[in-house]
């Protein structure tokens, strides 16, 4: 029988990641919605924070699965994504993807094994947040 190992990103690392995003979201008095999900785009960790709107739990969740399944942020995902753009509507498929920034992808050996979702700021301090929390994105 043949054995595959996969390599996916950790309850504990997932945690971690959350963690930080919420203490970078607190510095700026935001209350956001922070998920990670696998290489698989399949969620592993989730934390709403206290007076967070409900919104964002479903856009933390598709911005981290755009970035998991495509290999890259979703603030970059999203410049081809656009109006004009190769690959314009394909926000639809994979059961609903998000084509801005918030969605970091998370990295070992140079191979995704996960990514980080960040919502309930504005695009841009979600995309902050997210970088931050991130931090290199690279993880043994």
């Amino acid at each position: 029988m043949t054995t595959f190992q996969t390599s996916n990103i950790s309850l504990e690392t997932a945690n971690m990641l959350i963690d930080r995003a919420i203490g970078e979201a607190l510095k700026g008095d935001f209350a956001i919605v922070a998920s990670v999900v696998n290489k698989d785009g399949v969620l592993i960790a989730l934390k709403k924070m206290d007076h967070s709107v409900t919104g964002p739990v479903e856009v933390s969740i598709k911005k981290a699965r755009t970035a998991a399944l495509f290999g890259f942020n979703s603030h970059e995902f999203g410049k081809i994504a656009q109006p004009g753009q190769p690959i314009y509507s394909i926000e639809n498929t994979n059961g609903g993807m998000i084509s801005f920034g918030g969605g970091v992808t998370l990295l070992k050996d140079g191979k995704v094994i996960g990514a980080l979702g960040v919502a309930g700021a504005s695009v841009e301090d979600d995309e902050r947040i997210a970088l931050l929390a991130a931090g290199s994105g690279q993880f043994s």
